[in-house]
């Protein structure tokens, strides 16, 4: 490669704030880079794109509201919430909500009233749910830390849930954890990645309190169940995304990307810490970034993997 070739790559890959020695082998699109849509909030969280409406919705935590945006109308109050984090649209379009305050999981329905769909197991309340997942049979896999936690904790662990809110049915299906936070089923929901920030005081068994952070990957059977853990990524995260090729996007400082079995692809500069992630836009090929006061984006190659089953 000449100099003068070499020196404008450089130059470009730094714009986009990609780690990659060849700009071919991105998964950003080509001549695109990381930019600002919105800022001065708190700390933002749960970003879920709503393709009916053209418009994505996430949490602005501290402020206890769920704002929106969109490319016309900018930046709004989408509605108050109580101390919302992970958003996630279930197989029918509908939003669901993990709220921190109010420790519960809450589902925005279409004339935009809430229904609380799950604030106990075994008839003690949750912690303060942060993250969820969505299952082709309409199942919610949700994580239970204490980060949102101003009460008595009632759970004696933070652990991942398994809801259906058909049945009402709720059922732990992790208890060994010490901080569970993003969660994701891959494309074929074959596996299951979530993230655990690491040990904390705050975990009710002291043998909890120096568990490194990770991201672990375990399979889940075709009926459902969740099966062995596969392997183990030796850095932690907040929310997380996947694309339809099985690739993992992680919130760690930087947007990390992995491919399906773990293998670190490349990392994506954000101005802020990132806390989380998701897919959206007419092709679903941007990658909405949430990022402590600010709202980012970024075009990718790939498009965003949504629920199996999904009806939008």
């Amino acid at each position: 490669m000449k100099k003068h070739a070499f020196v404008a790559l450089s130059l470009l890959l730094a714009a986009v704030g990609v780690a990659r020695a060849d700009e071919s082998e991105s998964l950003v699109a080509p001549g695109e880079k990381v930019k600002k849509l919105a800022g001065d909030m708190k700390f933002t969280e749960g970003p879920a794109w709503i393709p009916a409406k053209k418009m994505l919705v996430f949490s602005d935590i501290p402020n206890s509201k769920i704002m929106k945006w969109s490319e016309g109308e900018g930046l709004s109050v989408f509605r108050q919430s109580e101390q919302s984090n992970g958003n996630k649209l279930d197989l029918q379009g509908r939003l669901i909500s993990c709220q921190h305050a109010a420790r519960n999981l809450v589902r925005t329905e279409a004339d935009g009233s809430l229904t609380v769909l799950v604030d106990k197991y075994d008839g003690k309340r949750l912690n303060s749910p942060n993250d969820v997942a969505v299952k082709s049979d309409g199942t919610l896999w949700f994580t239970d830390p204490p980060w949102g936690l101003t009460g008595q904790a009632e759970i004696p662990g933070h652990w991942v849930f398994k809801f259906d809110p058909a049945s009402g049915k709720i059922e732990p299906v992790i208890k060994d954890l010490a901080m569970p936070n993003g969660i994701n089923f891959s494309p074929d929901e074959g596996r299951l990645y979530v993230a655990d920030t690491g040990g904390h005081m705050k975990h009710p068994d002291p043998a909890y309190h120096k568990l490194p952070a990770g991201i672990h990957c375990y399979e889940v059977s075709k009926d459902g169940k969740l099966g062995k853990k596969l392997f183990q990524i030796e850095q932690g995260s907040d929310g997380m995304a996947v694309d339809v090729k099985g690739n993992l996007y992680t919130t760690h400082g930087k947007v990390h990307v992995y491919n399906a079995d773990g293998k670190k692809l490349e990392t994506i500069d954000v101005p802020e810490g990132p806390a989380n992630a998701t897919f959206g836009g007419d092709d679903y090929k941007t990658l909405f970034i949430t990022a402590r006061t600010s709202l980012y984006s970024v075009r990718m190659k790939n498009a965003g993997a949504k629920p199996l089953g999904a009806k939008w």
